[in-house]
């Protein structure tokens, strides 16, 4: 067990890794796809919206499945089948068939976040529960750096389809290389006491995570954080293209690099910060991701001029820090206060929250893009960052020491 737990999340550090890299990568090569397919750019925030819509509107029911299902067999599925449609996406030849490509790896990929985050729960105690989501994390957020730049470096050279091929076969492999860890894992520390419960038990399911307001503290926040972060995902690389003249591969590397890295580390360090409040005690969870988004904020006003590459590139670092680090506190408290029973089902009610607003934040930054420029966009996210922190801070200081309280209960 111990090894295992640890085999586990380098595991899904890799499949995250890839899980993010398919679905970012399309926005390195948007510069390509307005020459050749003559998209404008509303149509591809529509793109970026109609991944993270279909992404919401699947994520309930993916919860729920995993929760009710072998979360191992859950995971491994959705990594052979976002995999084959990230291959046919580099044979689409028009913008519909784009959107429909987009469509069907939100539905595939919501599988896999529900399944993973409760997967490592099971494995790891509040003890290095943190760490290892953070691990976790990790992996989301170099994956995009990855297919920013491999995207970016083959776009230049053999055109956006080739990219879409490659991260495709590459998941093939990683299915076939993670099947024993995923088919027949040894017994959890928790073990799970949904397998085989019905989906008629849904609306009850619902009406227990309803009754903890915690809960709804870090969806809240999430829905606020979301909108800015998939704003940066979908904009950042042309932000760069179009500010700076750089070239696919440069926009790509530069318009994730800053941001990924710098939440990479902060991810891990806050896993291990995350962890050491936990023993202080789990509450300081919350306060710690407060103060971090709290602090985030300033950094973005950097957008507001047009500072050098070096220059903004440091601000972006930065924010990423500070939101990374605070970011690690998120499933690990969502864990802490819904049963285990419930635990993907909560993820997945959030990635619907999470990517219902990000789609509205995507294709509403397409739309001002001309009015307001990306940069002015980028800026604006500051009043977002400090929205969640002040919601953090009301379910730290009101409704969190009571909802940990009864937890062990439900």
């Amino acid at each position: 067990m111990p090894a295992y737990r640890w085999i586990l999340a380098v595991t899904l550090f890799f499949a995250a890794g890839l899980n993010y890299a398919d679905r970012t990568s399309i926005s390195v090569v948007f510069p390509l796809l307005k020459s050749e397919l003559g998209i404008s750019d509303l149509a591809l925030g529509g793109l970026g919206s109609a991944f993270l819509w279909a992404y919401a509107i699947g994520s309930p029911f993916a919860g729920a499945l995993a929760d009710r299902r072998h979360r191992g067999r859950v995971l491994l599925s959705s990594l052979v089948l976002w995999s084959l449609i990230t291959a046919a996406t580099g044979m689409a030849s028009g913008y519909w068939q784009l959107a429909g490509s987009r469509v069907a790896l939100g539905l595939a990929e919501c599988l896999y976040l529900p399944a993973a985050t409760a997967m490592l729960a099971q494995y790891h105690a509040p003890a290095t529960r943190g760490l290892a989501m953070g691990l976790h994390s990790a992996g989301l957020n170099l994956g995009l750096i990855a297919g920013g730049v491999a995207a970016g470096y083959l776009g230049d050279h053999y055109g956006w389809r080739q990219g879409f091929f490659v991260l495709g076969g590459i998941g093939m492999v990683l299915a076939a290389l993670t099947l024993p860890v995923f088919w027949r894992p040894p017994a959890p520390l928790e073990a799970a006491k949904s397998k085989g419960r019905p989906l008629r038990a849904l609306p009850g399911d619902l009406r227990v995570l309803a009754s903890i307001p915690s809960f709804w503290v870090l969806a809240v926040k999430s829905m606020l954080v979301a909108v800015g972060t998939w704003i940066f995902f979908n904009w950042l690389p042309l932000y760069f293209r179009e500010t700076y003249d750089l070239s696919l591969t440069a926009s790509g590397f530069t318009g994730t690099v800053s941001l990924q890295v710098a939440a990479t580390i902060g991810v891990l360090g806050g896993g291990a910060v995350s962890d050491a409040c936990a023993r202080r005690g789990q509450r300081y969870r919350m306060l710690f991701q407060s103060m971090c988004y709290l602090l985030s904020a300033p950094f973005l006003l950097a957008f507001l001029g047009k500072p050098g590459v070096a220059m903004l590139s440091v601000a972006v670092f930065c924010f990423a820090l500070l939101r990374g680090l605070g970011q690690s506190n998120e499933n690990p408290l969502i864990c802490e206060v819904v049963p285990e029973r419930l635990r993907s089902s909560a993820i997945g009610i959030t990635n619907l929250f999470n990517t219902l607003s990000g789609g509205a934040g995507v294709l509403l930054a397409g739309f001002l893009k001309r009015d307001f420029s990306l940069g002015g966009i980028f800026a604006a996210i500051a009043m977002l960052m400090l929205a969640a922190s002040a919601v953090l801070w009301f379910g730290y200081r009101y409704v969190l020491p009571r909802d940990l309280e009864r937890s062990s209960t439900l």
